[in-house]
């Protein structure tokens, strides 16, 4: 059975999305740890991350930091988290967090935002890209 971000890229799930190439795609998370919590992950699916080829690898690591900078000019903060956690959902993917304290890393205190913030919010980070 496909992964539920398998879903998100063929189209069957819909997503905030930040920006999508060939290879890869970025979201927002539905279950934030702060506001302009991002998703990045291949389009294949793959489980686990160090299981990727090293192209593959390098490129979504490329991908993510071609992200970052853009939702750090949207949302206010000292810098974005990168977290891998991978237990989740069974396909490799990057978490890039707005941080301004150490405990905005908490994968255990989870955002509750409307569809409209959701989609203020992915408006304003693809105004950065």
């Amino acid at each position: 059975m496909s992964s539920i971000f398998s879903r998100i890229v063929s189209g069957e799930i819909p997503a905030y999305k930040i920006a999508e190439t060939d290879d890869y795609l970025s979201f927002l998370d539905v279950f934030p740890a702060a506001k302009g919590h991002t998703l990045v992950i291949p389009k294949k699916e793959i489980d686990y991350l160090f299981d990727l080829d090293d192209d593959l690898y390098a490129g979504l690591m490329k991908f993510a930091k071609q992200i970052a900078p853009a939702i750090e000019k949207a949302v206010p903060c000292k810098r974005i988290g990168v977290a891998v956690v991978g237990l989740e959902v069974p396909h490799a993917h990057v978490h890039l967090i707005p941080l301004n304290s150490m405990a905005d890393m908490n994968f255990n205190n989870k955002l509750k935002l409307s569809p409209e913030e959701f989609m203020e919010i992915a408006t304003q980070i693809r105004s950065f890209l």
